[in-house]
């Protein structure tokens, strides 16, 4: 007859059995559950036992005692079909505890385990696991608490973990034994519900399980590991997060992992903002050049793969578009190429782009076409549709546009081939008047290949092959001669070598719009340099100047580009200035006076530039967030003069000290007006007399010098 499991669960005087069964083998049987048994007398006297009794079936608890249901805080049948681990973690080797090892006879195996209660407390258990059935998997788990304390937290610990803003999770054997408040705050779960639960199925997508296998090899070769990914949180939502998983080590073994989390959601979306502006236009919404030559390139690679398909490029310039600019203003210019480019766009199939590539001009790529019919076909369709009329702020408006087309042939292996013949089609589309197309054939290339570039046309090159670059005049306080900081300015850099002035092509960038584009990237590299120069201890304190045109300054995305660019750089805000000139203010006092509020919320410092070139209301200065005056070289060449234009130069420094402003003498051309502007309080100056513009290595070498050196640069 075979033994009654509770006789296997008891020993004499009620204490557990080191090895209950080896006295009296099992037959080899399945368990007479209590739970299934006719017999009510086997489950009272389990229940009335002072310890905690498992019955097990092929790894799964099949009934637990009363002692096991309380300790637990498990109601009747909630243990029911619970895998054996998730009840006593450490019972099985390598889980918990690592002097555990159970022996697969029928004999009792002593272990050592952890029990989690529901309120979040974690119970030492020790006892004996024997095995009744091995055919059936069958087993008798007795157990009662160690007696052993568990030091306490230290309270300083517990407030450091609650104050730090990454997520703190601990995880042992798979299950979560700790959370911070910032894991609640991150992913939703409070620590009750996620005690004792599975990381994985709490937080983690079904498309990133694969990387827990690799994350925790990783951790356990090389001690910690950190990597971007994405988690999910209570309501199913994805959060971009920065992880770094460490090795939760006990006694010098290794029983878990220690992870922290970092919200990195808005640094992605910055990122993301970024990269496509970088891709495409901010006014249209269009990919930009960089992103359009990038497409032509795969197109003609696609098109050496298969030979009967081909591809093609339009491009396109809008008809007098400078007239429109000067009758209706930029902002109407504007919304004009904005609705141009959304006519594009509903004009061609799935597989086109359209793009902005700069100021008025537009391009287009065709693909998976047969021959030049299909070109022309597109090409007419485009026309029509742009000469329907537009509503521009309550105005109609119609533009015709110049196209130029071209069909890929053999010779086109690269893009700047393709582009350029398109270039030459779209010339002679200009000299016929316009409003019209014309398809590039070789008869069109010589007349153009020696005709003189126009000031618009050399702006673009110069943009497309970054022919640009950025150097620094220095600015001195008068007094002292030491370095204040530097005001950045464009340089073109020609083929040859040879640098010219930016001054006639800023011009052109104004009135065609590119202005945008190119401040956003001067915007960049001068937030780049500061950077650099705040890096050097003895360099921390200069200040950079930036100038802003009157395009760039009422553009509706100017302060969030400010932002980002700021963020990407980390720059300190209080080291830059922008320059607006006093004309530009006087453009739209109203609609300026609200720009300057939101770049001063940036931590910005700002400037009118020219100040006294057009006379604008001394109110200005007042009533406008404004932190420094630089005054006009016309009127820093009356500090020399006698009688009362001196008076005059001097009255304005003086107001703009009332004003508790910095002022700056631009254009300081000899040592008597440097003399004169001291003795009339200006604090700082720049001009020829101390350097003209440098390149930016010459400039971190004067700023390593700290002071002036009159007549210095070239």
């Amino acid at each position: 007859m075979a033994t009654p499991i509770w006789k296997a669960a008891i020993a004499p005087h009620g204490k557990p059995a080191k090895a209950a069964v080896a006295a009296e083998p099992c037959e080899t049987k399945s368990l007479n559950l209590p739970e299934n048994s006719d017999s009510a007398q086997q489950q009272e006297v389990l229940d009335a036992l002072p310890v905690l009794v498992f019955l097990e079936r092929e790894g799964k608890v099949v009934f637990a005692n009363a002692e096991a249901r309380q300790t637990l805080g498990l109601a009747e049948g909630e243990w029911v079909q619970r895998p054996v681990e998730d009840v006593l973690w450490g019972l099985f080797p390598g889980t918990a505890e690592p002097q555990t090892q159970l022996i697969s006879t029928r004999s009792g195996s002593p272990f050592h385990a952890t029990l989690p209660a529901r309120n979040g407390r974690l119970l030492p258990v020790e006892g004996t696991y024997s095995i009744l059935n091995p055919e059936l998997r069958e087993a008798i788990i007795v157990a009662h608490p160690t007696g052993r304390v568990r030091a306490p937290k230290s309270r300083l610990m517990e407030d450091v973990l609650a104050s730090i803003p990454e997520a703190v999770v601990i995880v042992h054997s798979s299950h979560v034994l700790y959370t911070n408040p910032a894991f609640t705050h991150m992913f939703g779960y409070t620590a009750d519900e996620a005690s004792g639960g599975s990381l994985r199925e709490l937080i983690v997508p079904d498309t990133r399980q694969h990387e827990l296998a690799m994350l925790e090899k990783e951790v356990d070769q090389k001690g910690r590991v950190a990597l971007e990914t994405v988690r999910m949180n209570k309501e199913g939502e994805l959060v971009d997060v920065s992880l770094v998983a460490a090795p939760l080590r006990v006694d010098g073994a290794s029983v878990g992992y220690v992870l922290s989390f970092r919200d990195i959601g808005e640094r992605k979306l910055v990122e993301a903002k970024l990269q496509h502006d970088a891709l495409f236009d901010l006014l249209t919404g269009l990919p930009n050049r960089a992103l359009f030559i990038d497409r032509l390139t795969l197109a003609l690679k696609r098109r050496t793969r298969r030979r009967d398909q081909n591809c093609g490029v339009l491009l396109l310039d809008l008809d007098r578009f400078k007239e429109i600019n000067d009758a209706l203003g930029y902002a109407a210019g504007d919304e004009l190429l904005s609705a141009v480019g959304e006519r594009l766009r509903s004009s061609l199939r799935a597989e086109d782009s359209a793009s902005r590539t700069c100021g008025d001009e537009f391009a287009v790529l065709l693909e998976n076409i047969i021959d030049q019919d299909d070109l022309e076909a597109v090409a007419k369709r485009i026309l029509h549709k742009i000469e329907e009329p537009f509503e521009i702020f309550g105005n109609f408006v119609r533009v015709s546009v110049s196209m130029g087309v071209a069909l890929a042939g053999a010779g086109h292996i690269s893009p700047d081939l393709l582009i350029r013949d398109a270039d030459f089609a779209l010339n002679r589309a200009k000299l016929t008047g316009g409003g019209c197309s014309e398809v590039f054939n070789t008869q069109l290339e010589m007349p153009f290949k020696h005709s003189q570039p126009d000031p618009e046309r050399e702006l673009r090159r110069a943009l497309e092959r970054h022919q640009y670059e950025v150097w620094y005049q220095p600015i001195y306080q008068l007094k002292t001669g030491k370095l204040e900081g530097f005001e950045s300015l464009l340089r073109l850099r020609r083929p040859d070598g040879s640098v010219d002035s930016f001054l006639d092509l800023l011009r052109v960038a104004e009135d065609t719009g590119l202005s945008i584009t190119l401040g956003r990237e001067t915007m960049d590299a001068v937030c780049r340099q500061s950077q650099i120069w705040s890096d050097a201890e003895s360099q921390s304190e200069l200040t950079v100047t930036l100038n802003v045109s009157e395009r760039q300054f009422f553009h509706p995305e100017m302060v969030a580009q400010l932002k980002r660019t700021l963020a990407a750089n980390q720059v300190d805000p209080q080291r830059l200035l922008f320059e607006v000139t006093e004309g530009t203010l006087n453009q739209n006092p109203e609609a300026a006076a609200a720009i300057l509020a939101r770049m001063a919320e940036c931590k910005v410092r700002i400037a009118v530039d020219n100040f006294g070139s057009r006379f604008a209301p001394l109110n200005h200065l007042a009533r406008l967030p404004i932190d420094v005056v630089k005054i006009a070289p016309k009127l820093i060449a009356l500090a020399t003069s006698p009688g009362r234009q001196a008076e005059v130069l001097e009255s304005l420094i003086r107001l703009g000290h009332t004003l508790g402003m910095q002022v700056v003498a631009q254009g300081i051309e000899t040592p008597e007006q440097l003399e004169a502007l001291s003795r009339m309080g200006c604090a700082l100056g720049q001009g020829h007399l101390f350097s003209y513009a440098l390149e930016p290595a010459r400039a971190t070498k004067l700023a390593g010098l700290g002071r002036w050196a009159l007549a210095a640069g070239a």
